[in-house]
């Protein structure tokens, strides 16, 4: 045996992950359910086990405890009955508890194999670096999707706790990680260091409890956790009777910066992320010391740590979702020949290279670094198959100096009848070319029907490109290797520069609204003209799974609020919206002379089922309302799938200097805006 990971399965069809079918009459848990929910919602997913480069069995193996209820028996005879099984190659294993009373070990209670264990509470020493990944450990209440975000906004400066550092939590009085829990009193100095523990729980914790435990039981009960979290600047996160709990994901989204009293513990995803920029890692030998070392941190270091503490919260730990997509995404086991792949071998542990992505080990000129990992947006969104280079990506300009191109590529959508061009598609080629910071532009033409010959195109001062659609609405964010620029300016043939849209929340129906009446509030620009950054098409096509394009696919006038949603998720910000002329022109007349080709017609089978509108469309209603009720059906199922609504609402509109003002239009640069 030389490796144990076939990687030439992930050269054939790139990185696919297959998931076991659940057998019939074995139950699985509410958090299992979850991880395969959030596998098979992915782009990774594959149902064709032949394309699979990773294998997730249908078992469920997050609880090993041999005394919890939800402990599955026989995993051994079970898996070695799967013809996939191959000892375990390329397999993946997810487990959330491991060990029992009074030891609580490692051992799962079944042979892994050659596979690798995505594992919450990993102890360093069984864990092996560049094949196993540590994972953080969640309830069965943590959200699939979405997730709550962190009590610290973007940006923000949080004000000043009413607490230093605070714990609130069991005291164990025997066993496995009470000797830490118990010293943790000591520290309690009932001002600014709040320490709480509690012997009232178990079934026999009236047995063991010593002459602290009353007092004790009186003084948890005068604080609420929740009001400690919010109110204090550090966190103390001991063990358990495992290395992880709860309470570090909690500390997390507070913005209370985790003090980690856990010897021995592989920090959650550590291969790739940063912890000494997010979390404060002590002794348990050394408890006493930790209220000193934490008021000797600069004020400037502490809001540091604490929109870190959220960036992170965000990227990769506020949902199921991204705990799985992150643990896909550092998965993979280094490509050299290994002596063994026995579980746990402290060989291996000592033997292995840095860890690295799974694509970054097919492609090492394609490496994600761990700044990228540990800078906004994250890594999940830095997508190397696009550019290695960080000046390529809309991210990193102010922190590297990078300086964007001022020229842009005009990419005009058209669906107009084929052998013969518009007026307004003409004019709008001649109008854009015409700019100075016009590099090129690219067609994109939307019929079935071929487009007409070069003869028939007007003569334009840049490059002109015409790219032949397929006639699906996702197809306009495709990242076409024509456009050569960073940006992108999206327009339509018919475009009419127009007003700006917006969602807001319907109480009265429960589910978000939509409208593009003119207000000092906007969330939505339409693509039919807006600037972006071509790096957008890439995210929309590689990065959101296929079930959200035959969504967009499958609904008219849909395709624009997805891009407008993913912007806004990847940066938390709004759009900017400049000077309009005049209110929409709807273009719903010219979609539809494409006849069979028409983009936005679904074809049969696809979509999905419509969600209950506030206002159903009467059929003799007109065009805009149609197109705002699909439109608002649209926002309802994004943000569904999203798991929550990421549009951001601004107030802030751009216009040129002296616009509207009473001055000569002589002193004014554009003065054709103000034109009826």
């Amino acid at each position: 045996m030389e490796t144990c990971f076939d990687f030439s399965r992930c050269e054939r069809h790139g990185f696919k992950v297959f998931t076991y079918p659940q057998e019939r009459g074995q139950p699985i848990s509410e958090t299992y359910s979850k991880i395969l929910s959030s596998i098979e919602r992915s782009r990774y997913h594959t149902l064709n086990p032949e394309e699979a480069c990773l294998f997730i069995l249908g078992i469920d193996t997050l609880d090993r405890d041999h005394l919890s209820g939800q402990y599955v028996r026989d995993v051994d005879e079970k898996i070695r009955g799967f013809a996939l099984w191959n000892g375990g190659r390329n397999h993946l294993i997810f487990n959330l508890y491991s060990g029992t009373w009074p030891s609580y070990s490692g051992e799962l209670g079944f042979d892994i194999g050659q596979a690798m264990l995505a594992k919450a509470s990993f102890d360093t020493r069984s864990f092996r670096p560049g094949f196993d990944i540590s994972i953080p450990l969640f309830s069965k209440e943590h959200p699939q999707h979405g997730g709550d975000r962190g009590w610290l906004h973007q940006d923000s400066v949080p004000p000043k706790k009413k607490y230093l550092l605070v714990f609130k939590g069991k005291r164990y009085l025997t066993g496995i990680g009470s000797g830490t829990r118990n010293a943790l009193h000591h520290i309690h100095n009932g001002q600014d260091i709040i320490s709480l523990t509690t012997c009232k729980h178990g079934k026999d914790w009236e047995k063991h409890k010593d002459t602290r435990c009353d007092k004790d039981n009186v003084d948890y009960e005068r604080f609420d956790y929740q009001e400690l979290l919010h109110n204090s600047t550090f966190c103390i996160v001991p063990r358990g009777r495992r290395l992880g709990s709860f309470r570090f994901l909690e500390a997390l989204q507070a913005a209370c910066i985790p003090v980690l009293l856990s010897d021995g513990w592989e920090l959650p995803f550590a291969e790739v992320i940063d912890w000494g920029r997010a979390a404060v890692v002590g002794s348990e030998r050394l408890l006493l010391q930790i209220p000193s070392a934490v008021r000797c941190i600069h004020p400037e270091r502490v809001l540091a740590f604490q929109q870190q503490t959220q960036f992170l919260w965000d990227a990769y730990f506020s949902s199921v979702d991204k705990i799985v997509h992150t643990t896909l995404e550092v998965s993979p086991p280094p490509r050299i020949p290994l002596p063994s792949c026995q579980a746990h071998s402290p060989v291996l542990g000592a033997s292995l290279g840095p860890p690295q992505i799974i694509k970054d080990r097919l492609s090492p000129h394609r490496s994600r670094s761990r700044f990228l990992w540990n800078s906004l947006p994250g890594g999940l969104l830095v997508l190397p198959d696009f550019s290695t280079h960080l000046g390529d990506f809309p991210f990193y300009y102010l922190q590297h100096g990078y300086s964007p191109s001022q020229k842009f590529t005009a990419f005009i959508r058209v669906v107009s009848q084929a052998g013969s061009l518009s007026q307004p598609i003409l004019r709008l080629i001649q109008v854009v070319s015409g700019s100075q910071y016009c590099a090129q532009i690219v067609v994109l033409w939307s019929c079935e029907k071929p487009p007409p010959p070069s003869g028939k195109w007007p003569q334009s001062s840049v490059p002109l490109t015409i790219v032949q659609g397929s006639g699906k609405l996702s197809q306009r964010f495709f990242p076409f290797e024509a456009i050569q620029t960073d940006a992108v300016l999206s327009l339509d043939e018919d475009t009419s520069l127009s007003t700006s849209e917006s969602h807001f929340w319907d109480p009265e129906q429960g589910r978000w609204g939509y409208t593009s009446k003119w207000t000092n509030e906007l969330s939505i620009v339409l693509t039919a003209a807006a600037f972006y950054h071509r790096y957008y098409h890439s995210l929309f096509t590689q990065y959101l799974p296929a079930g959200l394009r035959e969504l967009v696919d499958g609904l008219a006038a849909c395709e624009d609020i997805l891009m407008n949603v993913l912007v806004a998720a990847v940066t938390k910000l709004p759009p900017i919206k400049v000077t309009q002329r005049k209110q929409h022109k709807e273009g719903v007349v010219q979609q539809a002379e494409c006849g069979d080709g028409a983009a936005g017609t679904p074809p049969a089978g696809q979509g999905s089922p419509p969600a209950p509108r506030s206002a159903p469309a009467k059929a003799e209603g007109t065009a805009g309302s149609r197109r705002s009720s699909q439109r608002q059906d649209c926002l309802n199922q994004l943000a569904d799938w999203f798991g929550y609504m990421p549009l951001v609402s601004s107030q802030l509109r751009l216009d040129p200097v002296l616009f509207k003002d009473q001055v000569s239009v002589l002193r004014k640069k554009y003065p054709s805006l103000e034109k009826p």
